[in-house]
């Protein structure tokens, strides 16, 4: 069977990267959702080391803050095909766009409980 893909595994994986790359500087160029969870990753980071959290308050703060951006990313990705299948505005499009902000909603959500659970003890206390 003739190697179809003559580039090595290691140079697709850079490439992919790169792709990945040119994709998450999309979405911060264009994207104001992102710029804004950016900001609040900025504040709860400095939140993080402010009040000195544990180990595995970090890693659930990391984990939470690649949810929403991810999702949000996966939603852009879902507006962005939409449109292009579908310039005009459709009842259908528009259903599929709500429920992917849903998504980001539900992801937006549950961090903001988490933050609450970590930082709440902590202001107060």
């Amino acid at each position: 069977m003739p190697n179809r893909n003559k580039e090595s595994f290691g140079v697709n994986r850079l490439k992919s990267v790169g792709y990945a790359s040119k994709g998450l500087m999309v979405l911060i160029k264009t994207e104001n959702s992102i710029k804004l969870q950016l900001i609040i990753a900025t504040i709860v980071t400095i939140a993080g080391i402010y009040f000195n959290i544990s180990t595995t308050e970090w890693l659930i703060q990391i984990v939470m803050i690649a949810m929403v951006m991810s999702v949000e990313g996966a939603n852009t990705a879902i507006e962005y095909m939409a449109d292009f299948i579908h310039p005009e505005h459709h009842p259908k499009i528009g259903l599929i766009k709500d429920i992917g902000a849903g998504a980001v909603f539900i992801a937006s959500i549950a961090a903001i409980i988490v933050a609450g659970i970590i930082y709440v003890p902590k202001i107060l206390g």
